[in-house]
């Protein structure tokens, strides 16, 4: 039987969530952690209900512009995919990598080979603890994956406390709320929300994580992409030019982003950002 969020939620803790002040599910005790967990363990791979591996992977180019390009031209000894299902978002860096490591809880969503490595395949424990040791990772990679996840912040601590110094971080996810998840959504699983924007910029103070790029993308995408379905031959997103187009409307309505926006206006706001994060050389500790 699938969950939904607690009907018995106050309405003042609704309106801290839905606000932003707070973030739904970060202060789970372990039992509700757990059954948030098995709830969307396979609730990606029930949406989509995809058998193989895709042939096509439409994020490379989102990838790229946001994330790739602003790391330095060198191999990666050790390489953490929190999430990563098959893995196809590291194929623009799949030559520098060394070891690659995915942490993917589906039994379904997982590749025997990734371009010419074969990645290491892990469960994630409930609790949210990486079973890596302290400074393991030169580069970790987490897409739209910890909206899923209750216990956020104890997710980003681990990454934070299993990377070298000097290592980096690529985070991308959703800022709005997607919803009220509350109630069965069309198109989402179960239990997936957005995480606010300003609960990320006050986590990475607190982890003294320096930020090489924040940027803020995705203006009315969804719109764009579902009136464009039956014109062009891949998702809008997929295009260079029109990320480049949105780059500069998500600059325009930046100040326009609401967690919880209820309204048309509310929704003309940039509605993912995309971190690039270096951890400090003499942030030993995480």
């Amino acid at each position: 039987m699938v969950h939904h969020a607690t009907e018995s939620v106050s309405s003042a803790d609704i309106s801290k969530y839905f606000s932003g002040e707070a973030l739904y599910g970060d202060d789970f005790p372990l039992a509700e952690i757990a059954q948030w967990f098995e709830d969307e363990k396979e609730g990606y791979a029930n949406l989509t209900a995809i058998s193989t591996t895709p042939s096509r992977y439409y994020y490379h180019e989102v990838n790229k512009l946001y994330g790739y390009k602003y790391l330095a031209p060198e191999n990666y000894h050790h390489v953490l995919g929190l999430g990563s299902a098959w893995g196809l978002e590291f194929l623009p860096i799949i030559d520098r990598i060394e070891n690659l490591y995915i942490l993917e809880p589906s039994d379904r969503l997982i590749s025997r080979q990734i371009g010419n490595l074969s990645p290491v395949y892990s469960k994630p424990a409930v609790s949210g603890e990486i079973a890596f040791p302290d400074s393991y990772f030169d580069l970790i990679v987490c897409f739209d994956v910890l909206h899923h996840i209750p216990n956020v912040s104890q997710i980003i601590g681990e990454m934070v406390r299993c990377m070298k110094p000097g290592g980096h971080l690529l985070l991308k996810e959703p800022i709005i709320s997607m919803g009220d998840w509350r109630r069965p959504r069309p198109g989402l699983t179960t239990r997936e929300r957005g995480i606010p924007l300003c609960y990320f910029r006050k986590k990475i103070i607190e982890l003294d994580m320096k930020i090489l790029k924040e940027s803020l993308l995705f203006t009315m995408t969804s719109f764009l992409t579902r009136k464009t379905a039956n014109i062009l031959r891949k998702p809008i997103y997929s295009y260079k030019s029109y990320l480049l187009a949105d780059q500069w409307l998500s600059r325009v309505f930046k100040n326009n982003i609401s967690y919880h926006p209820t309204t048309k206006w509310q929704r003309i706001a940039p509605t993912e950002v995309f971190y690039v994060l270096e951890k400090g050389i003499e942030n030993s500790s995480g």
